[in-house]
């Protein structure tokens, strides 16, 4: 072999070193970041709208986020950054947002909770997760919550890595055990501040919570206790929690202390006012809209199909709806039908009630 022929075989051995160094550098970091490849590549637009699905695969950490805790926003972005982004920054505001909800009973003895989410325009996301220690569920997360708006969607590969955080910011769901909660805003200030010496949580992380850990109403109420809540955003929020036996209750904070209110009907109805008895009393807004819906169900005594839930969700709807305080025009971003019996969805996505999509916990 002369001269030239060494060099042009050492050339080729260099490079081919090179190339296995890269190909294991690429497969040791697909194989360390498989469950969040995985999981961003799971990401479906469905709607033109802006609605997209997940499968959230692997471990999303939240069993080590209830050791911890959060008291607020900066809490929670520093512990999703660290342990689902790799380090990633990521910002988390709080939406202004609306809403109703309902609990009712099918001609056919199944239980169903609807779900209106109004505020300013939001994409939004189906996330399905599987906790090793968990239950099973499906939740609805408003993108907008984690920084996409209609200028930036989760399009791109790249552009999908924030939804990562997907699991610990969501608004409504249900899991395989037929729970299903939805959170509503309430009007007040200051934001609930609970410091009695437990672990912290605020609002979207209750939720998840909820899902991840609970299977009965009582169960729910008998978690929220454990801990003490912090508002997100330095606003005040509400929920209204379901379950498959029928069971309702709307859980909100007057002064930091918890009330528990349940339903002396088979339904209950939540807007954005105070229900608690007392000072609180019927402060807040959405009258108008709970009284759509409460006369929708004392009409048929709360025994309603799940069509006829929808259509209370539609008469209910917010169109174009300005606040003079935010400036936000608030509009009906999706309407959600939960079946606690079967655990399932179905879905009107931005006003559009004439194309319904359906999901199940257990696919």
């Amino acid at each position: 072999m002369n001269t030239k022929e060494r060099k042009t075989s050492l050339w080729r051995n260099v490079l081919l070193c090179f190339l296995a160094v890269v190909i294991l550098i690429t497969a040791g970091v697909g194989f360390l970041f498989r469950s969040e490849i995985k999981t961003v590549n799971s990401i479906k637009k469905v709607d033109d709208y802006g609605f997209y699905t997940m499968e959230y695969a692997g471990d999303y950490g939240f069993d080590d986020f209830l050791t911890i805790g959060a008291s607020n926003d900066e809490e929670l972005i520093a512990f999703v950054a660290q342990k689902l982004l790799k380090g990633l920054p990521i910002s988390i505001t709080g939406p202004d947002l609306s809403c109703s909800t309902f609990n009712a009973i099918t001609p056919e003895g199944e239980y169903i909770f609807g779900r209106n989410f109004d505020m300013d325009y939001s994409p939004g996301m189906l996330v399905h997760t599987k906790p090793d220690n968990g239950y099973e569920s499906i939740s609805m997360v408003n993108l907008a919550f984690i920084g996409y708006k209609d200028d930036y969607m989760p399009e791109q590969f790249f552009d999908k890595i924030l939804t990562l955080a997907a699991p610990y910011v969501p608004m409504d769901g249900i899991n395989e055990k037929g729970l299903a909660v939805g959170v509503l805003l309430l009007p007040d200030a200051p934001a609930t501040k609970q410091e009695t010496g437990k672990i912290n949580i605020n609002s979207t992380t209750a939720i998840r919570m909820l899902l991840d850990k609970t299977a009965t109403v009582d169960e729910a109420v008998a978690m929220l206790k454990q801990y003490d809540m912090h508002d997100s955003a330095n606003s005040c929020f509400h929920y209204q929690i379901t379950d498959a036996t029928g069971n309702s209750a709307i859980v909100e904070y007057v002064n930091n202390e918890m009330h528990v209110l349940k339903p002396e009907t088979r339904y209950q109805v939540c807007t954005n006012f105070f229900q608690t008895p007392g000072e609180r009393y019927n402060f807040g807004q959405g009258q108008e809209r709970y009284d759509i819906v409460m006369t929708g169900l004392k009409e048929k005594d709360g025994v309603i199909t799940a069509e006829y839930g929808m259509d209370l969700l539609k008469a209910a709807r917010m169109i174009d709806e300005p606040d003079e305080k935010s400036g936000i025009i608030y509009n009906t971003q999706w309407s959600a039908i939960y079946n606690n019996s079967q655990k399932c969805v179905d879905l009107a996505i931005g006003k559009n009630y004439d194309k319904i999509y359906h999901y199940s916990v257990k696919e």
